[in-house]
């Protein structure tokens, strides 16, 4: 399956644009949505593996973990740990990613909802891009570490290590923001536009603050994330957005940046004037 995968998304982008409508207020290009679709998913895979090789506590770690060494607006939740909320916390979470289905109730949203799925993807996917590779660089442990009921194996495990930024608050956002603009651009007059985008903060908002209660995120790692996915939900249909050309985002990495020895992955910005 994860052979052919590749081959069906780009298929799925090609019957996508051969049926691409005059009614989008978007424009979608083979390559360059194909090869956004493919550069974000490489820095995606790049990113988990950075994750995965991230080191555990020591034992003097541990020992020398500070409250007061966390900044005040944080430090009310450190010490938090809720399995509860943590479970409850993927309810909005995996709802926000069928967001986009609700399009296929619009006329002109469902012509071009392949159009729109190639979008959708592009979105969480360079958000995910953007998560996993700072998860995976950034040693910043979670609320939960400073719990001392928790026993010291949980406490120290490597994933308990990447509290910054809060990667389910981040796609929560991105799927709703841009579903709340996806729809503001094809019903820019409809009254219930300042509800699509009210519904569009909240729910990232509730996620977020059950990742706090759970002990997974401080509220800097939140109001981040919710800033980063809101962003990336956002800036993908507007680049697309017909008249909207000179603006291009896209992600990147390079190698030994100008002789420094220094490699970057990251997501870069291009305007041309």
């Amino acid at each position: 399956m994860r052979k052919i995968a590749p081959l069906l998304i780009m298929l799925f982008i090609s019957m996508n644009f051969i049926a691409q409508e005059s009614s989008s207020p978007y424009r979608t290009e083979f390559w360059k949505d194909g090869s956004w679709i493919a550069g974000s998913t490489a820095l995606n895979v790049l990113g988990v593996i950075t994750i995965q090789n991230k080191d555990e506590l020591t034992d003097n770690d541990l020992a020398n973990l500070d409250r007061n060494d966390i900044w005040k607006i944080n430090r009310g939740a450190a010490g938090n740990y809720s399995a509860n909320a943590d479970e409850l916390s993927y309810v909005p979470f995996y709802a926000s990613f069928a967001s986009p289905i609700l399009f296929l109730l619009g006329e002109d949203e469902r012509k071009n909802f392949g159009q729109i799925s190639v979008m959708f993807v592009e979105t969480m996917a360079t958000t995910g891009a953007l998560f996993t590779i700072t998860a995976g660089t950034v040693q910043k442990s979670r609320p939960l570490v400073y719990n001392e009921n928790l026993s010291a194996k949980e406490r120290k495990d490597s994933d308990a290590q990447r509290s910054f930024f809060a990667g389910h608050t981040a796609a929560t956002a991105a799927a709703t923001f841009f579903s709340a603009k996806v729809f503001h651009d094809f019903n820019p007059d409809s009254s219930a536009v300042p509800f699509v985008w009210a519904g569009a903060v909240a729910v990232p908002a509730y996620v977020g603050y059950l990742r706090t209660k759970a002990g997974k995120h401080f509220l800097t790692d939140n109001l981040i994330g919710f800033g980063i996915g809101a962003a990336c939900g956002i800036l993908v249909p507007e680049i697309h957005k017909i008249g909207n050309e000179r603006l291009d985002v896209y992600p990147t990495a390079q190698t030994n940046v100008m002789g420094t020895g220094i490699d970057t992955k990251g997501i870069a910005v291009n305007y041309s004037f």
